[in-house]
């Protein structure tokens, strides 16, 4: 089967953007990017589907867990490209298991950390199936021609990560404690991502949420460099796979020029230097880390190998 990357390479060949469009950036980013005519401020849009069995298991997760983390993984996006959520549409397909305490209850969770990052619930669809699926889109706004993007990293660049890398991977063999918080409540780092655009300048940005190897990946390809890297921080108590390879950190990725300097914490987050963006020795997309090449083994819904760090390994 072919992999994400495939899919979203041939998608972009047949889509045609109309000459005059006001949009900016499309397919491939974390955010496509919308300018409205006349406007101080570029539009974000972006969707994540929430599905049962491959982000969430009814048995091990609250329904008002389940709603706060459909809405996490879409506003982690807007973060990434330095941007502010405004309004949100959401999309719930409710199972049979799941009744009216269910759902009341997974739309709490949902209001109550949309309402915390300031994005209006503004509608939406309701249907019924045999699994949960919720497709959460939010759409952000950005200073004009500000957006962090993916397709900035040059050599030179320094590359950085925010906190701790592995600690979602590990709440997924965990009960309780501070991983599986991790796993259950991740926490999208809008004012860092702020931060990265007003403060540092960063060249490029995305959040971590397939695996650092996979996610450092695609930000060289879209760049066209490569990337050297030595060991990222790892979350306490997690492996160096999970470090290296496990999904839903949530965590944010960037580049920063030479001679930019970036402080050793934002907050109470830690940001760490794990490398730097070299040139590319054939068409960019190769992540060295201690000097060999890593194989990117991240969670990729298309890949087989993907599934050993989504939740329905457990």
């Amino acid at each position: 089967m072919r992999d994400e990357r495939a899919i979203t390479e041939r998608l972009k060949k047949l889509v045609s953007v109309p000459s005059g469009s006001r949009l900016v950036l499309g397919i491939g980013d974390d955010c496509a990017i919308y300018r409205p005519r006349g406007s101080a401020d570029d539009l974000l849009f972006t969707t994540d589907m929430f599905v049962e069995g491959t982000h969430f298991l009814r048995s091990s997760y609250p329904p008002a867990a389940a709603g706060r983390k459909a809405v996490a993984r879409s506003l982690s996006d807007i973060a990434a490209m330095g941007g502010a959520p405004r309004f949100c549409l959401v999309s719930l397909c409710v199972a049979p298991w799941s009744g009216p305490k269910w759902v009341d209850r997974f739309f709490d969770g949902l209001a109550k950390i949309a309402g915390e990052f300031g994005t209006i619930l503004a509608g939406g669809d309701l249907s019924h199936g045999e699994t949960v699926v919720c497709d959460v889109m939010i759409c952000g706004s950005v200073p004009r021609g500000r957006a962090l993007r993916r397709d900035g990293a040059r050599p030179g660049h320094r590359i950085y990560v925010s906190g701790a890398l592995g600690g979602a991977a590990l709440g997924l063999t965990m009960k309780s404690g501070k991983a599986r918080q991790r796993q259950v409540n991740p926490e999208p780092r809008l004012a860092l991502g702020q931060f990265l655009r007003e403060a540092l300048h960063a060249s490029s940005a995305m959040d971590v949420s397939d695996g650092l190897s996979l996610d450092l990946e695609r930000l060289c390809l879209a760049s066209g460099v490569d990337a050297e890297i030595t060991f990222p921080p790892q979350f306490p108590g997690s492996s160096p796979e999970q470090a290296l390879h496990g999904g839903e950190d949530y965590e944010l990725l960037f580049t920063v020029p030479e001679g930019q300097k970036v402080p050793s914490r934002f907050r109470d987050l830690e940001l760490t230097q794990i490398g730097r963006i070299t040139r590319p020795k054939s068409n960019g997309g190769s992540v060295f880390l201690n000097s060999e090449r890593l194989r990117a083994q991240g969670y990729d819904h298309f890949r087989e190998h993907g599934r050993e760090y989504s939740v329905s390994s457990t």
